[in-house]
């Protein structure tokens, strides 16, 4: 009996030392936990094995698909909170540019592309182009509010939020534009009978920038920046250079969602798309890891983190909590993570 304790206290004792040693240890553990109590809760009433498994498989599948668009943007909100700052304005942000991308390759006589000639497939390159600038301008301009205008990035972002929203609903009111077939295998081409692409851009796009903060003089700099302004203005790191390219990175980033949302659904509520995402994108980035003060943070620890929020919704979802009540408990874990990091700096 002494000695089962024993392994039982050692097998814990070392969890809680890998888990002081690396912090991604102890989000692998509470996302398993959300997976094992998740599958116990889908149940195991099926004819055989392959059909369960056919059906968990299915599920997750969902999941991933449905949060595809959110994980990329809370991968770019990494970058923007490690640095200390903060991003209101992605709702508004895939707003606006989802209007864009619909109005270019509407099939119906407003379609712009349509009016000058150009439809299929260059239609669909030039108007994912066009999307892709104008969110970074969109970001530069919100990064050059906060560097050049030093106006507070909460302030900033906040107006940002208001006005691109606002600006968008002025202008397409009435309009509805109809995405053509085509363009929504972007996000809907089927696999396999599975349709995952946006889980396929999801996971590129964050092995892409897990090797921009491990790997490249851009990551290290916007770790610097984050931990000491000050210290990383003295070594030579251009502060405000790197501020504004982290919110250009967070704008390009939002377009990318956008078409990923536009394709996968094939049309855009003006006044609610996007509502809550800078919520569900904090979130995810806070309860991976990353340190609201700035300083520290990973990619990995996101996409686990975004991974955790997924699996609770679901959960949510399975247990029949309302929508509203769903929210709160994201709230709740979002102060649990603060509090948990400041202890941990203690």
């Amino acid at each position: 009996m002494q000695a089962a304790k024993g392994k039982k206290k050692n097998v814990v004792s070392r969890l809680m030392e890998a888990r002081a040693a690396d912090s991604h240890v102890g989000i692998a553990l509470v996302l398993l936990l959300l997976i094992v109590l998740q599958t116990l809760v889908l149940g195991f009433d099926f004819g055989s094995f392959g059909q369960w498994f056919s059906a968990w498989f299915r599920n997750w599948i969902n999941i991933l698909r449905n949060n595809a668009g959110v994980g990329i943007v809370a991968l770019g909100m990494t970058f923007v909170i490690i640095t200390g700052g903060i991003d209101l304005a992605v709702g508004s942000t895939l707003v606006a540019t989802g209007a864009v991308i619909m109005t270019l390759i509407d099939t119906g006589a407003g379609g712009v592309l349509g009016l000058l000639g150009i439809t299929g497939v260059p239609a669909y390159v030039m108007a994912i182009v066009l999307a892709l600038v104008m969110g970074y301008v969109l970001g530069t301009g919100i990064g050059l509010l906060i560097t050049k205008g030093r106006i507070a990035p909460f302030i900033a972002t906040l107006g940002a939020m208001k006005i691109f929203r606002s600006v968008t609903q002025h202008f397409m009111q009435g309009y509805n534009p109809r995405v053509p077939r085509d363009f929504l295998q972007i996000s809907n081409l089927q696999i396999g009978g599975l349709m995952f692409m946006p889980i396929v851009y999801w996971a590129i796009i964050a092995i892409v920038l897990h090797y921009i903060s491990k790997r490249t003089t851009f990551g290290r700099q916007v770790i610097a920046v984050g931990s000491n302004e000050r210290a990383a203005q003295l070594s030579g790191v251009n502060v405000n250079r790197v501020k504004t390219r982290v919110y250009s990175l967070m704008g390009v980033l939002v377009s990318i969602a956008a078409i990923v949302q536009v394709a996968r659904i094939g049309s855009m509520d003006y006044a609610n798309a996007g509502s809550g995402m800078e919520m569900d994108a904090i979130a995810a980035t806070v309860v991976g890891g990353t340190s609201m003060a700035g300083g520290r943070g990973t990619i990995l620890g996101t996409f686990m983190g975004m991974l955790i929020i997924a699996v609770m919704n679901n959960l949510l979802n399975l247990f029949g909590v309302p929508p509203f009540l769903r929210e709160a408990f994201k709230g709740l874990i979002v102060v649990l993570a603060v509090l948990l990091q400041r202890k941990q700096r203690t």
